[in-house]
């Protein structure tokens, strides 16, 4: 079947084409999927400049600088409380507090110089001994077995009115003992 078209002269016009108003035509299936993810996309965009922003402000703001506190000074007693030979344990200041044999104090930091772990004192064996890689300390703090490159650090002990005070804001890095550490009575 052919369909004849008719030919137009020479003023007439093209039909115009039937267009439907919006209101009128069905929401496709497609259209509604479409308005979907443009929609989830642009909450996205919005939600991901929202953390940029964030990130920004939270860097550019100056931090508080913490006043000196007095807690950095942490009181362990008086000299008499520690017997010779002794290693006491101050897990708030994260120190051991040693009394060597000649009568003088060393604060060891309990952190391992390897791979800052929290080295135990083991009394019966009479070292520190990492529990990661086995490093092991001896009562001075220096390096008995390694993989630790150098003995335990330091804290600054006085002893003010017969009274051990250790200042744990800024450990004492070291290589080895050296007698000049230990702090006496």
């Amino acid at each position: 079947m052919v369909k004849r078209v008719k030919k137009r002269t020479a003023g007439e016009r093209a039909p115009a084409p039937e267009q439907a108003t919006p209101a009128a035509a069905p929401a496709t299936a497609d259209e509604s999927r479409r308005g979907f993810l443009l929609k989830a996309w642009l909450g996205l965009a919005a939600v991901a400049l929202a953390e940029a922003v964030w990130v920004v402000v939270d860097f550019l703001r100056p931090r508080r600088v913490q006043a000196f506190e007095e807690s950095t000074l942490i009181v362990a007693g008086p000299v008499d409380r520690f017997e010779i030979g002794s290693v006491t344990a101050f897990p708030e200041g994260k120190f051991y507090l040693v009394r060597l044999d000649g009568g003088g104090f060393m604060a060891l930091s309990r952190v391992c110089t390897h791979l800052g772990c929290t080295v135990p004192w083991l009394a019966d064996e009479e070292r520190f001994l990492c529990p990661c890689h086995s490093s092991a300390f001896d009562i001075r703090g220096d390096v008995v077995n390694p993989p630790a490159p150098r003995a335990l650090d330091l804290f600054t002990v006085r002893i003010e009115n017969r009274v051990v005070k250790v200042d744990v804001s800024a450990p004492i890095k070291r290589q080895s003992f050296d007698p000049s550490q230990v702090t006496t009575a």
